[in-house]
């Protein structure tokens, strides 16, 4: 007898179908074998599911079993084929009635006695199920929640191998599991996160941040030990618009895959921020390995990424950064496989001005000499400083400042200038493909960053005499814009562009 489960294998953060085939002979000597391109730990469900089927009471007959996971030419990978394995055998043994199983997806990881355990991919896997016209998803009970977020598709939650039996039998009147309905965003983003309140002084760097988040651009921050560069990083999420819909599927998918979703978690309603260590491998940061993994880009897609002590990571890892902070994605290819992960992140990084770190501290006297300086800056590359727009100037904070109890703005009144300037640039960008000012390039550079006669020319004293590049014009231009879409400015005034020359800290030094 030959019975057929669906199941699915993950590609990226997507899911590819995969039909379960068992066919149970009771004729010739008994014997075991599966097909399909099977990884190791889908080779080894042989022996989970066949203690699983033992400890749980099920007696299945000898017999010449085959199991055969189509389309037999891509690679499956995972401990999610146990439950269909199990359901499949019990079936073919005439256990269960042949079309218990009909119309159902099934995905789980099976121990010794039977119980089902989480697996990754619950969500790209419900997604798929629910593509192919599946009645119901079963799956186990850590990742209800997050296979239930799919709308139009009943989720089955079960515990058990016998749990999962029962359920095909008919025996009771099962719920599906019922997540709460979600709006066009997830959630506020706000909640939980530290406030900017909380920050003494640094107005020049809050409004760096404000800048950045409302046009989407990079950020970098320079200054010496203890001036809160990372404090100010770590408050940036807050200050974001508040994930959409479909932004918090992607980012769930993205996690849930990584195996990185708390168990019993629906969406991921905050934007990531994720922080690596300076000691992180290029695999580690954009992704990779034997059987690809997201890396600490896809992590913080729609988030932020923040490397501190940006020039204490290997170069060579921070190139590998180029080429996904322009196209929002990442592309790990391997001899059997290429897999593309969503990669539309915020960059910020902090660094200090010198190897010693006080070169710009009045209090502290600097021990390094300008070829130290020169040779500890020429770290951080021509090619990956372009993609950086704002690098500011983060000052040792005075002891004054830090004893004021004058409060400072807080995280949620940044946010409302953050979001209405986003909202400004949609309005502006709907029938582009450009979605915020850090975008902006060629033609849509010159029709929406135009200046008037007295722009061009601030804007050409300002190239010659600070000896300004190419880009370095390029990246004004988009502050510019984006200030002046704080500001609810049509045009591009000097003010603007002025703040925006300020907002180049790197352009301006000279050693």
């Amino acid at each position: 007898m030959i019975t057929r489960i669906a199941c699915g294998a993950l590609h990226g953060v997507d899911a590819f179908r995969v039909d379960l085939e068992v066919d149970f002979a009771r004729a010739g000597l008994p014997a075991f074998a599966m097909v399909g391109l099977a990884e190791g730990a889908v080779r080894e469900a042989r022996d989970r599911v066949f203690a699983a089927l033992r400890n749980c009471g099920f007696r299945l007959p000898p017999a010449r079993v085959t199991v055969n996971l189509a389309p037999a030419d891509r690679k499956k990978g995972g401990s999610s084929y146990d439950l269909p394995l199990a359901v499949g055998l019990i079936v073919a043994a005439g256990l269960l009635p042949e079309n218990a199983a009909a119309g159902i997806f099934m995905a789980g990881e099976l121990s010794l006695t039977g119980e089902v355990k989480a697996v990754t991919g619950a969500l790209p896997l419900a997604i798929l199920a629910r593509s192919m016209g599946a009645e119901a998803f079963v799956v186990p009970a850590s990742n209800a929640r997050e296979a239930a977020v799919v709308q139009g598709l009943n989720v089955y939650a079960v515990e058990s191998l016998g749990q999962a039996v029962a359920l095909l039998s008919g025996e009771g009147e099962p719920e599906a599991v019922k997540v709460r309905e979600t709006g066009s965003a997830a959630g506020d983003g706000e909640e939980g996160n530290p406030d900017f309140s909380e920050v003494k002084g640094q107005d020049h760097a809050k409004r760096a941040v404000e800048i950045a988040a409302a046009g989407g651009h990079n950020l970098l921050f320079i200054g010496p030990p203890g001036s809160g560069k990372t404090m100010l990083a770590q408050r940036m999420p807050g200050v974001l618009p508040p994930l959409s819909f479909d932004e918090a599927l992607e980012v769930t998918k993205i996690y849930s895959v990584a195996g990185e979703l708390p168990a019993g978690t629906g969406l991921v309603e905050r934007r990531p921020f994720r922080s690596p260590h300076h000691t992180i491998s290029q695999a580690g940061l954009v992704g990779g390995g034997s059987i690809p993994r997201p890396g600490e880009i896809s992590l913080a897609h729609k988030g932020v990424l923040f490397l501190d002590e940006l020039l204490e990571f290997r170069k060579q890892t921070l190139e590998v950064l180029r080429q996904p902070l322009e196209n929002g994605a990442v592309t790990i290819a391997r001899a059997a496989l290429s897999v593309t992960w969503p990669a539309d992140f915020m960059l910020i990084a902090a660094m200090n001005p010198c190897p010693c770190g006080y070169l710009t501290d009045p209090r502290r006297k600097c021990t390094c000499g300008k070829v130290e300086i020169q040779r500890y800056r020429s770290r951080l590359s021509g090619p990956m400083l372009d993609r950086l727009d704002l690098h500011v100037e983060a000052p040792a904070v005075s002891y004054e400042e830090l004893s004021s109890d004058r409060p400072g703005r807080s995280s949620a009144e940044m946010r409302a200038c953050v979001c209405a300037a986003r909202d400004r640039q949609s309005a502006r960008y709907q029938k582009s493909r450009c979605r915020c000012n850090a975008g902006l390039s060629g033609r849509e550079l010159e029709k929406y960053c135009r200046l008037d006669a007295a722009g061009h020319a601030f804007l050409r004293e300002a190239v010659r005499s600070l000896h300004l590049s190419a880009r370095a014009y390029t990246r004004i231009l988009r502050i510019a814009r984006t200030i002046a879409d704080i500001e609810d400015a049509e045009s591009i005034s000097n003010a603007h562009l002025a703040e925006a020359v300020n907002c180049r800290a790197l352009d301006r030094t000279r050693l």
